[in-house]
């Protein structure tokens, strides 16, 4: 939320800028954190300035490109997911480093969780870890982002001319006649499509294991399934955006949720089943979050406080439908709940589109 009301008020790149070096600073520092009380700390100041990087980037993207920017909105949701498989495997891979590809977020970045016990009893707040692989993990992808920061620290110093041609279309703003509504039922949307979506990816693989009976090797590849096609689609749907309008994409994500997710819930003591259902509910969920913000940018001009507003929803729902669905699960073991809650979620969503469309078709206001 704050983000957004920064992005109406500062220079995009600048803002973006400061929040990379933020990003950096989170990175470089954590493997250093010998306090619990210092290492939330530094998470939050991690999170936050990741938030506002998530929000800034799909606020630039519309300041852009405006109704026209669908694939490169797809492009920069695809990056997301690309990020979140790479990372962690790249992690692996040089530095030796056992990491999990669980958990990954349609609104941030999760940075490399690694447990392992510490012996240290000094008062410090900051020591040299123990472990020095955990060092070089974060301080790569710390690297990483540090150079990003620069480039995007270039571009405010250059005043591309092309945010100074948007900054003078943006006078010529659409608004939808229920423009508050409109965004009120986006905010909704997003919150049960990414409360499903990170539900899913976290869930699937204890769900696996424990209501399905399958070892853990199999339950990680049915997870790196879901993640998988995700990510794949989301590339795909670069191109697709060029063919295709939002709406209809968003459509079809919608029927490929409902009708995948109703299947899991069916037969989800099947194996193949399950298989099959998880790579068709991945690849349905991968365009609708990229879609739906291009989508409404047809018809309402959207701010940073606009889109701070349902990228609020979306965080929200990634917060608290996972959390839910513990408790639940808790209370009632032996039930699918993760199925049931995602199901439930693919209706809503399924119902809310035409609603949406409804109100955001209704005609304009002359101003």
């Amino acid at each position: 939320v704050i983000g957004g009301l920064l992005l109406d008020y500062m220079n995009h790149f600048l803002l973006l800028g400061v929040s990379m070096l933020a990003t950096t600073a989170g990175f470089y520092l954590i493997p250093f954190c010998k306090k619990a009380v210092f290492l939330i700390v530094m998470m939050s100041v991690f999170g936050a300035s990741v938030s506002v990087v998530d929000t800034g980037g799909n606020v630039l993207i519309l300041d852009l490109w405006g109704d026209k920017g669908a694939p490169h909105m797809q492009a920069l949701h695809f990056s997301f997911a690309l990020g979140a498989s790479l990372a962690p495997l790249l992690a692996k891979l040089v530095w030796g480093t056992t990491t999990s590809t669980q958990n990954h977020t349609e609104t941030d970045f999760v940075p490399l969780v690694l447990n392992r016990s510490s012996g240290a009893t000094s008062d410090s707040l900051f020591a040299v870890p123990e472990d020095m692989t955990l060092l070089w993990t974060y301080a790569s992808v710390g690297t990483y982002v540090l150079v990003v920061s620069v480039f995007l620290f270039g571009l405010f110093c250059k005043k591309s001319s092309r945010q100074k041609k948007s900054t003078a279309s943006g006078q010529e703003a659409r608004r939808a006649k229920y423009h508050w509504a409109l965004l009120f039922l986006l905010f909704l949307f997003f919150f049960f499509y990414v409360g499903a979506e990170v539900t899913y990816g976290s869930y699937i693989f204890s769900f696996a294991t424990t209501h399905v009976g399958m070892e853990e090797s199999e339950a990680a590849g049915l997870n790196s399934v879901f993640w998988g096609t995700f990510a794949a689609c989301r590339g795909l749907a670069i191109f697709f955006a060029t063919l295709l309008q939002p709406g209809t994409m968003i459509v079809l994500s919608n029927i490929g949720s409902l009708v995948s997710s109703f299947f899991l819930v069916l037969f989800h003591k099947t194996p193949l089943c399950l298989w099959i259902a998880t790579s068709v509910y991945g690849a349905s969920m991968a365009v609708t979050f990229p879609s739906g913000v291009s989508w409404i940018e047809q018809y309402t001009t959207l701010t940073g406080k606009s889109t701070a507003f349902f990228v609020f929803g979306a965080a929200l729902g990634e917060m608290a439908i996972p959390a839910v669905i513990g408790i639940l699960e808790g209370h009632y073991p032996d039930l699918p709940i993760v199925l049931y809650i995602c199901f439930a979620s693919a209706i809503f969503t399924a119902v809310l589109f035409p609603v949406m469309y409804k109100l955001a078709t209704l005609p304009l206001d002359h101003h």
